[in-house]
């Protein structure tokens, strides 16, 4: 049974209590990582939210995104961040499998290769890039939140960026399986990028969308490709910010594609 700490909003007095203890930890200290499908992975505590080493943090996409995942498969962590779901992938893929991890933050890369480094993995190439539409260099904007890092016209430092048809083409090795994209706002950038990946090869995609615009590009985008598209908790899709796109519409692309679920933001 796992304790969801995750669960409990942090602004109530009961979940401020639970979280006292947490400040405590020493910043870089190394933890195994405690319940879920990365248990005994090491984490390096404060290098991202604690429920990641508590191992609750965004359990319910967690699991999804493990059970879409097996042996041999190669996977893309778009938005690595510090890398939870490059381990996760990594684990789930395992030796013959390979995941390809994008993070152009200097901080959060740095951070991501030594999660790397603790739990010898040997499956992951990390590129310090961020995914666009195009490739060339971007501002990126942190505000003092390496979570929340973005491409932004006002950013703080230039970052390499790429697109996913070009890295595919480039690197010439296997076409992804599954894609997961949390990029704070770029994630329609993304998807333009990959146009011929997602045309050709239609990995199963996990997304995190960021405003309700891109929201409705992201999706308009995805369905222009012939993929069906649900929520990860059962809600209409327009309704919230994480969906899992999958392949398969019933109807072809030219002629205009439903919902699985139906959505009004369109």
């Amino acid at each position: 049974m796992i304790f969801n700490l995750s669960g409990i909003d942090n602004r109530s007095p009961v979940g401020a209590l639970l979280r006292l203890p947490l400040r405590l930890i020493p910043h870089g200290l190394v933890l195994p990582i405690l319940q879920g499908p990365l248990r005994g992975k090491r984490w390096i505590a404060a290098s991202s939210n604690h429920g990641c080493w508590l191992g609750t943090y965004e359990l319910r996409k967690q699991l999804q995104v493990a059970g879409e995942l097996a042996p041999g498969m190669t996977v893309y962590d778009i938005g690595a961040n510090v890398g939870l779901y490059t381990l996760l992938a990594s684990a789930f893929v395992g030796p013959t499998g390979k995941v390809h991890a994008f993070e152009p933050a200097p901080r959060n890369f740095e951070i991501l290769e030594r999660h790397l480094r603790i739990n010898s993995v040997q499956n992951v190439i990390a590129n310090r890039a961020a995914v666009a539409s195009s490739s060339g260099l971007r501002p990126f904007c942190t505000a003092g939140d390496y979570a929340m890092g973005h491409l932004a016209d006002c950013g703080d430092f230039q970052v390499q960026t790429t697109t996913l048809d070009g890295y595919l083409r480039d690197n010439q090795s296997p076409a992804p399986a599954l894609i997961k994209i949390d990029v704070e706002g770029a994630e329609a950038e993304v998807l333009q990028g990959a146009h011929q990946l997602l045309l050709d090869r239609h990995p199963i995609i996990f997304l995190a969308t960021h405003g309700q615009a891109v929201h409705k590009e992201c999706c308009r985008l995805l369905e222009s490709a012939n993929y069906s598209l649900n929520s990860l908790d059962g809600q209409s899709v327009d309704a919230v910010g994480e969906i899992v796109a999958r392949p398969g519409n019933t109807i072809s692309a030219e002629a205009g594609i439903g919902r699985s679920t139906p959505c009004t933001c369109c």
